[in-house]
């Protein structure tokens, strides 16, 4: 097969920037890389790198270098002009910053990949046991939320913080917006986080966002017993790019867990099938929220 043949065509990424065209150019090169049944090792010294560089292109962890790219292009036998444009001009665009740079000091390395993952996705189900998801806060829940971790920072950094994460939730609205389906541990509902008032805010802020179409919400009340989700919130991704598997998100204290085989994502969407069929539905887990407003 000539190395031409698998240069795929691939869709434009969506909002999500340079996180997902890294991702899909990475996965290019890993195509016709084995397709000439080159090593690692050997496409590294192409470019003067290690073969974990080349791991770390293909999985799109790094930044890309037009030079790099145009070396494997030739040593991957891709000699058609139109094709090494539209991978050179891939890698372009991959390595212009997200709308989150400006808030590259403030974000750990493995949250910032999140990001970016979340503004290109098409579907995201949620499970959370302790807050509320980042996308259905309100400001002032979110500020007392940020506050937990980061109770010494001034002002002036704590009001970006609370616009980073008021800035992700535009994902919900717009020309292209996601579709969230959250399960939400009752627990999440009935822990006071910043108080009486921003409790009671951030419920309706919850019935309220719950009204868009394209938001689903559901509570998991304690009279349910244990549930599927044993071990702790989790997030599912999914893609309108092919080329993308989905991806399972976990996040941990200091760091984050990034699942994208097959086994481990079929694994938790199966899980998340049992917690939304365990789950009050909709309807009645807005009743419940309407409820839970009046005695907050």
């Amino acid at each position: 097969m000539e190395a031409a043949e698998n240069v795929r065509p691939l869709s434009p990424a969506r909002g999500g920037g340079p996180t997902v065209l890294r991702i899909l150019l990475g996965a290019q090169l890993r195509r016709l890389r084995t397709a000439k049944g080159i090593s690692r090792e050997d496409a590294g010294y192409a470019i003067r790198a290690s073969h974990a560089k080349i791991s770390r292109l293909e999985l799109g962890q790094v930044s890309f270098k037009e030079r790099d790219v145009a070396d494997l292009l030739t040593m991957y036998g891709v000699s058609d002009p139109d094709d090494r444009a539209r991978l050179l001009e891939l890698a372009r665009q991959a390595n212009q910053p997200g709308w989150w740079h400006k808030y590259s000091d403030l974000l750990p390395s493995w949250f910032e990949v999140y990001i970016g993952l979340e503004g290109a996705a098409s579907i995201i189900r949620t499970y959370e046991n302790q807050f509320v998801p980042g996308l259905l806060q309100s400001p002032d829940y979110a500020r007392a939320v940020i506050s937990l971790a980061h109770d010494r920072a001034p002002e002036s950094e704590m009001e970006r913080r609370v616009a980073l994460r008021t800035t992700r939730q535009q994902r919900l609205t717009g020309e292209r917006p996601v579709s969230l389906w959250a399960v939400l541990d009752e627990a999440v509902l009935r822990r006071t986080i910043g108080g009486v008032e921003v409790m009671r805010a951030q419920i309706e802020h919850l019935i309220d966002t719950a009204g868009l179409p394209n938001v689903t919400v559901q509570v998991m009340p304690f009279d349910r017993g244990g549930h599927a989700a044993a071990g702790g919130p989790f997030s599912i991704l999914r893609f309108p790019e092919p080329e993308l598997p989905d991806v399972v998100y976990m996040e941990q204290l200091s760091s984050a867990l990034y699942l994208d085989k097959l086994a481990e994502s079929e694994h938790y969407a199966k899980v998340m099938d049992r917690l939304s069929v365990q789950a009050d539905t909709p309807a009645e887990s807005r009743r419940f929220l309407e409820q839970l407003r009046k005695i907050v």
